[in-house]
């Protein structure tokens, strides 16, 4: 069985406050990308337990793994016991504000229920989802949403459009728990700026206290503001991944190009559209 994980963008991200129970309250506009990880998933029902391997080396494939935490909470939940073994070919860079780790493990939680038939509806899926982490959710459910909460509410949205998009992940992670404490630590907070563009207002609240420790990053958003056919340049999530808006996908083409000579060997750059 080959199952295709996607990525996703944040267009819009505001940070709410520090809730109760430790996490943030978010208000998010995401939407899947087509970037994606390939998944192959060999299941036998009646056994326990999974294999995982990743053609990524620095991608642990120990208990750790969300891959494998879904397989775990699936089981919990639902009292079916399976196993068999995961293959990830890993598209999406990790540590990069892309949510592929997420997108994994409900990509893996959705086999699991489809295989074992258990017939749970996408609010009882959303729900396990949200044991496993905060964006799985929204993988779940599919397409573009408005996430709440720490990311456990989604709403599904139609977006005006689709956007050409122009990712660069720069050659390090940003760790997400470090971004949110450190806009939890400013003082004061700054207001973050917002662009207009295609009926849609983007914004990233991380984007401050990021940008302060990593300076490349902001570096990277004004260049790509410069850039013929450029409407925007945001981080996505908590980073390290930015991108630009382009007007065409000729503009996104020629962006790629023009980054691939700007920036070293070690940048990814990945033309993708907005998916739904």
């Amino acid at each position: 069985m080959k199952l295709f994980a996607p990525a996703k963008v944040n267009l819009s991200l505001r940070v709410l406050g520090k809730r109760a129970d430790g996490y943030h309250a978010l208000e998010s506009l995401m939407a899947p990308v087509s970037l994606y990880d390939e998944i192959t998933m060999d299941i036998h029902p009646g056994t326990s337990g999974f294999d995982l391997t990743c053609s990524d080396p620095t991608i642990p494939c120990d208990a750790s793994n969300l891959a494998l935490v879904a397989v775990r909470i699936f089981c919990e939940e639902t009292g079916v016991s399976i196993g068999g073994k995961i293959h990830i070919d890993k598209n999406i860079p990790h540590g990069a504000g892309l949510g592929g780790g997420s997108s994994d493990a409900a990509t893996v939680l959705l086999a699991l229920e489809q295989h074992a038939g258990t017939n749970l509806d996408v609010t009882e899926l959303e729900r396990i989802a949200a044991r496993i982490g905060s964006d799985v959710p929204f993988f779940v459910r599919g397409g573009a949403a408005w996430i709440t909460g720490r990311g456990e509410h989604v709403v599904p949205h139609v977006l005006p459009q689709d956007y050409n998009l122009v990712l660069i992940k720069p050659p390090f992670a940003v760790s997400t728990a470090w971004a949110f404490a450190a806009w939890s630590k400013q003082s004061p907070r700054s207001e973050s700026a917002v662009t207009r563009y295609g009926d849609l207002d983007w914004i990233n609240d991380l984007e401050t206290p990021v940008f302060e420790k990593f300076i490349l990053l902001p570096i990277l958003c004004e260049w790509l503001r410069d850039q013929p056919g450029v409407k925007v340049a945001r981080m996505s999530g908590s980073g390290s991944t930015v991108f630009g808006v382009c007007e065409s996908p000729r503009d996104s083409d020629y962006l790629v190009s023009s980054a691939r000579g700007y920036l070293a060997d070690t940048f990814q750059i990945i033309a993708v559209k907005t998916a739904g």
